[in-house]
């Protein structure tokens, strides 16, 4: 195993000719996708690394100057592709991986077929003509609780995030991972990511790129997947489904399962997709 591949857990399971890559996002790690999984491995070779700074993964390794920038994952990503010799493959991105898998196609977009992005958000904030969901001064807020107490923090962000009550196996699990990250690393990567602002690289985005959202999700609007479709370089497909939250792929694993493999098996030309009322 490469440097590369030991510093961000990477696990190749399945042995299929076609790859498919599946990335996390905040306060999860690679087990977010165990549900999906074995649904996969006997058709596809699939790939499942953590991002740098994930519970996971050594904090020692975390560059606070490095992941200052999403850009610092999307190289991550490609040296993970690289170092696996990977020449082509589906990319599935969770929240902030879907950006990140978008950057990392502007550098190469031949490495990726099509990204499939869950829950993806351009921008949290706010602005004049675009709603993310999210003031200022709510961000403010969430930054410091994080910062005053951790622990308490996570308890009360999981079942919001996640969309289901307290006691539930989902919110165990999100609550599990997110509290595992070190706090400063924590509040370093939300900083970087609900202040991000991806509305202008969307257009150099030219892989086709499937779009799936909850229809009710805390942390991004059902709007923002028209402002994706909308904004997208390349050819691009939405589905909003019936699930709650911000992490469905763990709190309603029977209604993203079918969905997903869907979208992981269709050729885009051969789905049109309604979303409040108008067929894109």
């Amino acid at each position: 195993m490469g440097l590369v591949e030991e510093a961000h857990n990477v696990k190749v399971l399945g042995s299929g000719e076609r790859i498919i890559v599946f990335a996390h996002g905040f306060g999860t790690d690679q087990s977010v996708w165990k549900h999906l999984v074995p649904h996969l491995v006997d058709d596809f070779k699939v790939i499942l690394y953590d991002n740098m700074g994930a519970g996971t993964t050594n904090p020692e390794y975390f560059d606070f100057e490095r992941y200052s920038t999403l850009e610092g994952y999307a190289y991550d990503l490609l040296a993970i592709l690289e170092e696996l010799r990977v020449d082509s493959c589906i990319f599935v991105g969770h929240s902030v991986s879907a950006m990140i898998g978008a950057i990392a196609s502007i550098t190469r977009p031949d490495l990726f077929a099509k990204i499939l992005m869950i829950s993806a958000s351009p921008r949290y904030l706010n602005d004049v003509d675009y709603y993310g969901g999210f003031e200022q001064g709510d961000l403010d807020q969430l930054f410091d609780a994080m910062g005053a107490n951790f622990k308490a923090w996570c308890s009360g962000f999981a079942p919001l995030a996640v969309g289901g009550d307290m006691d539930s196996v989902a919110v165990q699990e999100f609550s599990r991972t997110l509290f595992n990250m070190r706090p400063d690393i924590a509040l370093s990567v939300a900083r970087i990511i609900f202040q991000s602002d991806m509305r202008q690289i969307l257009g150099l985005v030219t892989v086709p790129c499937h779009i799936i959202q909850s229809m009710k999700d805390l942390a991004v609007p059902v709007v923002v997947s028209e402002y994706l479709h909308n904004h997208l370089g390349g050819e691009s497909i939405v589905e909003v489904m019936s699930s709650d939250g911000h992490l469905p792929q763990l709190s309603s694993p029977d209604i993203v399962i079918p969905v997903l493999l869907k979208h992981i098996r269709h050729e885009i030309a051969t789905l049109r997709v309604m979303v409040n009322g108008d067929f894109f």
